[in-house]
């Protein structure tokens, strides 16, 4: 059986890049390799190395054979500077990215044509350059740690065509003075011998003369040059083109260059607005780019002067430090039927007869923030086995897998027959597959960092359920009051409990049971065989 590395390296073989195996230990190729910057590999050398090397990561050969070059942003690097980054690399940029274990990123690029571009280590601060000569790692390869490199999401090689090497970055490497090439050469050098001007002298020539002027009214008009102050420019342009236009046909590829412009202007504005119409929550500039196909630096000023203004009107508005990032402002409110809600409460038993302080109506969340082994899972299991003949229950566990949770089952005073619910495995976006009418179960909800949106997945959660509800496990650090998210986690929440190891604490509680107030009421437990509960008193301040 092939595995995952084998199979991905033959992928991209398949694709036209040239495959190497790199040691994980060193990220040195285990063979020679110089023939592979001229060749490609055949199948079955692939198959042969990584049947040698079953751990190898996947090198891809830089440069012409493969028709790529990949900039090492490095943002652990000593002398990193993200200034710097931006100077060359503008926010926005869609092109094939690849997160690295270190926290850095692999941006892949067209190798330029007829170039000479090869190694170019730190000529930036933190930035290095793979062209010909050179190689990268490329995902699901993992490190000698067991650490892996990844696409960024949604920016493989498979779906996001590659973009061209950013000018300003390609004109810094061509003037380098660092820069060398193969056999030692500067730049300079290489390019008495290399470059030529052929491209650029048929500029404005016969069988392009139309596209070229519709090219300089592009930049001219969304570069902000006034449109007589341009039409005066166009017009020179378009009498010095060989042949020259005569004075009408001047005037009239100079309206028709115009007119495109303003018409792809006009069309572009309602593209954005439209995509927008479409869109709940939150939303990067550079989902908008990648899904309308916007390539060029003036088409993605364009959509960040129209987002600008649509934040003027209060259609969405900027959210966070974090510059191109929006929410969209949702006015619309619906009304509250209370005249066709039901009388009834959601009937479910629960450990330590919580339902004897706390009502829990239909569509309610409840969140269980809990210490690492504090009984989290023992509780949320009780839960199932106590209502799973009366509700259907889902049970999606971030955690355990088949084995582990047979395991746990098999503690229960019930077999495993007896056990009528669907447990599910499942990491995140949990708002995907709630089932409205059911009891969710979510053992945990896993949040690492940016713990401040912990809230906004809960309203996720909550906004799918009808008449069903939703228990959601959270972690909770020793000693703290609340779980990850602090406050965030208690706005949807109509019960709010917190464990620790040996006690159950109500945290808030909106609808009681008696007039007695649930809140702060403690219990103490003892928990045996990882799924029994024991009290020696009842809940207590």
């Amino acid at each position: 059986m092939e595995n995952e590395r084998l199979r991905a390296a033959l992928k991209y073989r398949e694709r036209g890049y040239s495959v190497i195996p790199i040691n994980p230990g060193n990220k040195k190729p285990f063979n020679a390799w110089k023939e592979f910057q001229d060749r490609l590999p055949t199948d079955t050398e692939v198959r042969e190395w990584w049947e040698q090397h079953q751990n190898a990561m996947i090198g891809i050969v830089t440069g012409p054979i493969s028709g790529i070059c990949v900039v090492d942003i490095d943002r652990y690097a000593d002398d990193y500077d993200e200034p710097t980054e931006l100077e060359y690399f503008p926010e926005g940029l869609i092109t094939p990215t690849v997160q690295t274990p270190r926290g850095g990123t692999h941006l892949y690029f067209k190798y330029p044509e007829n170039s000479v571009l090869t190694i170019n280590a730190r000529a930036l601060p933190g930035i290095d350059f793979r062209g010909n000569g050179g190689y990268i790692i490329a995902p699901p390869s993992m490190n000698g740690t067991g650490k892996g490199y990844q696409w960024a999401e949604g920016f493989s090689l498979y779906n996001v065509p590659l973009a061209h090497v950013p000018p300003a970055y390609l004109t810094y490497l061509n003037n380098s003075n660092k820069y060398k090439g193969v056999g030692g050469e500067s730049y300079d050098e290489l390019r008495k011998t290399t470059e030529s001007y052929e491209s650029y002298g048929n500029l404005f020539t016969q069988g392009r003369r139309d596209e070229d002027l519709f090219h300089a009214a592009n930049c001219l008009i969304k570069g902000g040059m006034q449109e007589e102050i341009a039409r005066n420019v166009l017009n020179r342009l378009a009498l010095s083109c060989i042949p020259p236009f005569d004075a009408k046909d001047a005037q009239i590829k100079i309206d028709s260059s115009i007119n495109r412009v303003v018409r792809r202007e006009r069309n572009l504005s309602e593209e954005i607005k439209d995509w927008v119409k479409t869109t709940e929550g939150y939303f990067q500039t550079t989902e908008i780019h990648a899904e309308l196909r916007l390539t060029t630096p003036e088409e993605k000023k364009a959509c960040y002067s129209m987002l600008l203004r649509m934040a003027e009107r209060g259609k969405i508005e900027k959210h966070g430090q974090r510059r191109g990032c929006f929410r969209v402002v949702d006015n619309t409110c619906e009304d509250i039927d209370f005249l066709s809600a039901p009388d009834s409460t959601f009937d479910i038993n629960w450990p330590f007869r919580i339902e004897d302080l706390v009502q829990i109506m239909p569509g309610n969340i409840v969140v269980v923030a809990g210490e690492p082994n504090a009984g989290k899972t023992a509780f949320l299991l009780n839960v199932v086995k106590d209502n799973m003949h009366r509700h259907d229950v889902y049970y999606f566990s971030s955690e355990m897998g088949s084995l582990e949770l047979k395991k746990r089952l098999k503690k229960f005073d019930a077999p495993l027959g007896d056990w009528i619910f669907h447990p599910k495995e499942r990491t995140s976006n949990f708002a995907d597959v709630i089932k409205p009418d059911a009891i969710n179960i979510i053992d945990f909800l896993e949040v690492y960092d940016e713990f401040y949106k912990i809230g906004g997945l809960i309203k996720d959660i909550y906004d799918k359920l009808n008449k069903g509800i939703a228990i959601i496990a959270i972690q909770k650090n020793k000693g703290s009051d609340y779980g990850l998210g602090g406050n965030r986690g208690l706005e949807k929440a109509r019960l709010y409990l917190t464990m620790e190891p040996g006690k159950a604490r109500i945290v808030k509680a909106k609808n009681w049971k008696t007039f007695e107030n649930p809140n702060g009421l403690e219990i103490d437990f003892k928990l045996a065989e990882g799924c029994k509960f024991f009290t020696d008193k009842g809940w207590h301040r």
